[in-house]
C-alpha cells in the first residue's frame, strides 16, 4: 500500500516488516487450522500459551480467573496474529479483539475460519508501526512468537509500547538465542523431526530475555519475571517451567499516568 501512495522509495513509511518472513508463513497460510500440518508445533504449545494469558491478564486487571468470560470489556490486540490462533479463543473470553498480521493470506484465512465459527473479530492487513501511528491503543497486547521474525526489532517493540495504553499488559513469547534453542528449535524441529518447514527460523533473529528486557524498558515499559516452557518429547507436550534456555515468555506493563 505504501508503494502506490508513494511511488519514491525515499518517501516511503518505515517499517519493520521483514518481506522474506511474510512471503514465508503467508505461503503456509491456508495451512493454520490443520493440528496435523505445519503448524502443529503451535497446535500444541496453544494450550500452555492460552493458560499463561488467562492468569496473567486476570491477575493485572483483578478479574475472576474462573467464569466463562474474564476478559470481558477488555481491548486487545493478537499483533502477528497469523491464522487467528489465540484471536479466537481471546474473544470466546470475551475481549474485544484487533487481530493485525502484515501478511494479508494470513487475515483471509483467519477471517474466513472466524466467520465459520460466528466469532466477530476485527482482522486487519496492516503492522504494528501503522497502528502506533494511528494513534490507537489497547489493554492487552499479545506479542506471541513474531518479534523473531521482524526486520528492526527494537522498533518494533516500541511501536507495540506505544499502542499499549497506560496500566496496560504486553505478553511476549520468543526462542532464546542458545546454543540449545539452536539444537532443538532448528536442528531438530526443522531438519530431524520435520515439524517445521525448514528456514522457518533464522538462529541469529532469536532474542536473549536480557535483550528482551532491555528492548521493554526503551519502549517505556516495565519488564516482568521470565517464564520458562519446556517440551516433553516423550508425553508429546509442553509445560510451563523454570527453564528458559529454548522458549521463554515475559510479561511487560506500561506505567499508568
Amino acid at each position: 500500500m505504501s508503494a502506490s501512495l508513494h511511488p519514491d522509495p525515499e518517501h516511503r513509511a518505515p517499517t519493520t516488516v521483514d518481506a522474506q518472513e511474510i512471503a514465508k508463513f503467508s505461503a503456509m497460510a491456508a495451512e493454520w487450522w490443520d493440528p496435523h500440518g505445519k503448524f502443529r508445533p503451535l497446535h500444541k504449545f496453544n494450550p500452555v500459551r492460552l493458560g499463561f494469558i488467562r492468569e496473567h491478564v486476570t491477575a493485572h486487571f483483578g478479574r475472576p480467573a474462573t467464569g466463562d468470560k474474564p476478559l470481558e470489556g477488555l481491548k486487545l490486540l493478537d499483533i502477528g496474529c497469523g491464522g487467528g490462533l489465540l484471536s479466537e479463543p481471546m474473544t470466546r473470553l470475551g475481549a474485544q479483539v484487533t487481530g493485525a498480521d502484515a501478511g494479508e493470506k494470513n487475515i483471509k484465512t483467519a477471517s474466513v475460519h472466524a466467520a465459520e465459527q460466528g466469532l466477530q473479530i476485527d482482522y486487519r492487513a496492516t503492522t504494528a508501526e501503522a497502528l502506533a501511528q494511528s494513534g490507537e491503543q489497547f489493554d492487552v497486547i499479545l506479542n506471541m512468537e513474531v518479534i523473531e521474525h521482524v526486520a528492526d526489532t527494537a522498533a518494533f517493540m516500541k511501536a507495540c509500547g506505544e499502542c499499549l495504553k497506560p496500566g496496560g499488559l504486553m505478553i511476549v513469547a520468543t526462542l532464546n538465542r542458545t546454543a540449545r534453542a539452536f539444537a532443538l528449535a532448528i536442528v531438530g524441529a526443522e531438519y530431524v523431526l520435520g515439524w517445521l518447514p525448514r528456514g522457518t527460523h533464522e538462529w541469529s533473529k532469536f532474542i536473549t530475555p536480557d535483550e528482551m528486557r532491555c528492548m521493554m524498558s526503551d519502549a517505556a515499559l516495565t519488564p516482568g519475571p521470565l517464564t520458562g516452557v519446556s517440551y516433553n518429547p516423550l508425553a508429546d507436550r509442553w509445560s510451563i517451567s523454570q527453564d528458559a534456555a529454548v522458549n521463554y515468555m515475559m510479561t511487560a506493563t506500561k506505567p499508568a499516568t
